[in-house]
């Protein structure tokens, strides 16, 4: 038995989203039917649909979604119908990083979420007129008026909290809060430079005001962005556009004792590389193009320096997420900053508007 629902469907590389008409497979023991509430866009939606990446096409994408649960599979176990939950990213839950608390480090992580488009097993969680579309992208594809979730993608949170107002945790948030306090974690006085503040890096600049870093210094080329960064904690700000970053940086710290790294750009990067402290620590979590490589200076790294990549914040979601919707609840954590709603029906705006760099974080409201 499957279940009609209508999904923002990317026909191919390069396509819009356009409404269309689904089919959902009937939920499997792990698995849930969510009745999706809100949804964040995020760039990695966009990579999706620009064939950027391998995922298959015609497709549905979304993966910061939050809903309600309407049915459950047999063996779920924590969740309930009628639970609101956040979904965020699936894992297989047994390999070494799953048991050892960092599922973000799945074994099996990327066919999973990312390119796989359908179960481990190759079954498809979506199809239309009786062909599949590529699905269980982050084990929700959440841009639907209903989702088929996998188990291990849904946090059952606070219903007290409007869900529209967390969704962005599923991702771009817990993205850059964990790169401070999973990978940084700043020691008192200590120094840490965003590079980007988009959804990501305002969401590392908010954790670090939380930590006992002294000196954090936001970097963007969008002169509303570095006002917003200011107004959420950032002690510095540097506009890309008109200074030398690395100069700015150094005069600033000395060396920072942290920076991460949102932009996805190779010479961005290696700026970040350039202007760390002996025993600073490079996070990487902008994506570039599969394939691309940055020069380092070898020598330089040799006083301690270290460069880290970065998945999801490195997050074990069932802790980290009901702790941060906790922090936005009390305003500890202002995230609605960030935040442009858009009716579901106008996904087509909400992906030009982040586009343009008008929209911060589009969250999709059903």
């Amino acid at each position: 038995m499957t279940t009609t629902t209508w999904a923002a469907v990317v026909e191919s590389g390069g396509a819009p989203f356009t409404l269309s008409a689904i089919e959902l497979d009937e939920p499997r023991p792990h698995e849930a039917i969510v009745r999706m509430v809100a949804a964040g866009v995020c760039h990695t939606d966009l990579g999706a649909a620009s064939g950027g990446l391998p995922f298959p096409l015609p497709g549905v994408l979304g993966h910061e979604g939050a809903g309600i649960v309407e049915r459950v599979g047999s063996e779920v176990t924590g969740v309930v119908p009628g639970d609101h939950v956040l979904l965020s990213f699936t894992s297989c839950g047994t390999c070494t990083n799953c048991r050892d608390g960092h599922p973000a480090y799945c074994a099996t992580w990327l066919p999973l979420n990312l390119i796989g488009g359908a179960r481990a097993d190759d079954s498809h969680t979506i199809t239309r007129d009786n062909a599949p579309v590529g699905g269980h992208f982050f084990g929700q594809s959440s841009f639907s008026r209903l989702a088929l979730v996998d188990e291990r993608s849904m946090i059952v949170v606070d219903p007290d909290v409007p869900l529209e107002s967390i969704a962005p945790l599923g991702c771009g948030v817990q993205t850059g809060v964990g790169a401070i306090w999973n990978v940084v974690q700043p020691r008192p006085g200590s120094s840490v430079v965003v590079l980007g503040a988009g959804a990501v890096g305002l969401s590392a600049i908010m954790a670090a005001t939380l930590s006992p870093a002294t000196t954090i210094i936001a970097v963007d080329k969008i002169a509303e962005r570095l006002e917003l960064a200011w107004e959420l904690g950032a002690t510095h700000i540097i506009d890309a556009t008109t200074t030398d970053v690395a100069a700015a940086i150094t005069e600033i710290t000395g060396g920072a004792d942290a920076v991460v790294e949102t932009t996805g750009s190779t010479a961005v990067l290696r700026t970040g590389a350039d202007v760390l402290a002996a025993r600073g620590t490079l996070v990487i979590v902008g994506a570039p193009p599969f394939g691309a490589e940055v020069a380092l200076d070898v020598n330089a790294m040799l006083p301690g320096r270290k460069i880290v990549g970065l998945t999801l914040g490195d997050n074990e979601t069932r802790t980290a997420i009901p702790a941060l919707v906790s922090l936005v609840r009390n305003g500890r954590l202002p995230i609605d900053k960030l935040i442009t709603r858009y009716p579901f029906d106008d996904i087509g705006q909400a992906v030009a508007d982040m586009t343009s760099g008008k929209a911060i974080k589009p969250v999709l409201i059903f």
